[in-house]
Parts: structure tokens; C-alpha cells; sequence
């Protein structure tokens, strides 16, 4: 039964990475499928957000005025502001990294028993040809060294188009975008999601990544090229189940 259960769950493992292995086949020689356009929320598994919000402001109109007590602005603007308007997204996203971490460790000790003298009992143990002063002696030595470093440079410049999916309480937006490009027989994939204040979309209804709150950004590909620079779906199980 030990034997025949690591076999068990290596066999689940490896139906479980094929699952897409039939859709693979079915497209092979043709390009990638581009996504459906669809309404997020109706995606299985999304939440509208829910954020900590401050006391709702009583509106008052002052008499003969055209200002009204609570407006962000006195004339109107094309700007992003109400849910399913569309403002495009300035990704700027630049990152470098240097790490280098030392880690040195070292102990030693040692311990020594004996019984010289044991209510007569050491002459016996010394028959044995033993030293009653030096019946038991342990030494132990433990070392450790380690030694990590990272470098990592990122740079993603674009722009994409995002989608006003809804309007806070205290009057943030809360904006999503996808945009899928297909090269040949590569999709590449750029998704952008998070909050913005109004007061810092641009006048020509743009906004920087580096104002997004909570902003979930991601850049990948799907396709021919990915494929091949993924380990095969057996190795990858390997590296998952296997302790060493």
C-alpha cells in the first residue's frame, strides 16, 4: 500500500497538468483564439470592491448660484467619471533590483563525564583498561555558510484602454482593462485593474499606472513561443511532487 499510493497521486498529478492537453491539440498549426469580449462582472468569481468609506455629504443648492455644494468641478468635461466610460491607461512600469545577502555560522563544542571516584566501583572499571575519569567524551562541530543574490531589471512602457466598471461611494472609479494582441501564432496579454481618483485622470482622460490604487497589472502570452520556454507538463508535476 506505500508503494502503490505515491503511484496514485503521481498518476492524478499527471491527468490533472494534461487537462489542456486536448485543446492543444485540436489548434495545432493554427494561431491562438482570441478572448470573446465580455462584461467582467458577469465572469465567474468577481466581487464588486469594497472599500473603507467616508460619511456621506448632505447636497445643498445655494440660491441663485450655479455652484452646487459637493461638485469636483464648475463645468463639465469628457473625462472618465460615470460606470462603463472608457479612459486609457499610461503603463509606465520600470523596476531594478540588486540583493545580496551573506550568511555565515559556525559552533563547536565539547562535553566529558567520568566517575574518578564511585564508592569503589572505578578500580573495576579500571580492570576493563577504561579511565574512570574519562568514561564518556563527545565533540560536535556545525558550520553553515549561504550566500543569495538577485538582480532583476523590468521595463514595460504602453498604453491600454480601461473600462469605469464602478463608482465608489466617495466617488473613486474602480476601472479594469484587457487588451489581447496576436503575432503570428503569440497572443500577447495585458490586463490592468484597480482605483483611481477622478481628480487625477488628465484632461485628455489619460491617467499614469503610478496613480492606480490596489493596481493589479499583468503582461504575458500564450502561443507557440510561450510553449517552448514552459518545462513539459511531466516535468512540471515532477518538480511539484518530488521532495528533492
Amino acid at each position: 500500500m506505500r508503494t502503490v499510493r505515491p503511484l496514485v497521486i503521481l498518476l492524478a498529478g499527471l491527468t490533472t497538468a494534461a487537462c489542456g492537453a486536448p485543446d492543444r491539440l485540436r489548434n495545432v498549426g493554427q494561431a491562438p483564439a482570441l478572448s470573446a469580449v465580455e462584461n467582467p462582472q458577469t465572469r465567474p468569481g468577481y466581487r464588486p470592491v469594497s472599500m473603507p468609506m467616508p460619511e456621506p455629504q448632505p447636497v445643498s443648492h445655494n440660491p441663485n448660484s450655479l455652484w452646487r455644494n459637493g461638485s469636483r468641478a464648475f463645468f463639465r468635461d469628457q473625462r472618465a467619471q460615470r460606470v462603463g466610460d472608457i479612459l486609457t491607461v499610461k503603463v509606465k512600469f520600470q523596476d531594478q533590483a540588486n540583493i545580496q545577502n551573506t550568511t555565515n555560522q559556525s559552533r563547536t563544542g565539547s562535553q566529558t563525564m567520568g566517575t574518578p571516584s564511585l564508592f569503589g566501583a572505578e578500580r573495576l572499571i579500571a580492570r576493563t583498561g577504561a579511565d574512570p575519569s574519562s568514561l564518556v567524551s563527545t565533540t560536535g562541530t556545525n558550520s553553515n555558510e549561504g550566500k543569495g543574490t538577485v538582480t532583476r531589471s523590468e521595463t514595460l512602457t504602453t498604453n491600454v484602454a480601461a473600462v469605469v466598471m464602478q463608482v465608489l461611494p466617495n466617488g473613486n472609479l474602480v476601472l479594469e482593462g484587457k487588451q489581447e494582441m496576436r503575432v503570428n501564432f503569440e497572443v500577447r496579454e495585458l490586463i490592468v485593474a484597480g482605483v483611481v481618483r477622478p481628480e487625477d485622470i488628465e484632461s485628455d482622460n489619460t491617467i499614469d499606472s503610478n496613480k492606480i490604487a490596489q493596481a493589479r497589472i499583468g503582461y504575458g502570452g500564450r502561443g507557440q513561443i510561450t510553449d517552448q520556454q514552459q518545462p513539459r507538463y511531466g516535468q512540471q508535476v515532477l518538480d511539484v511532487l518530488l521532495p528533492f
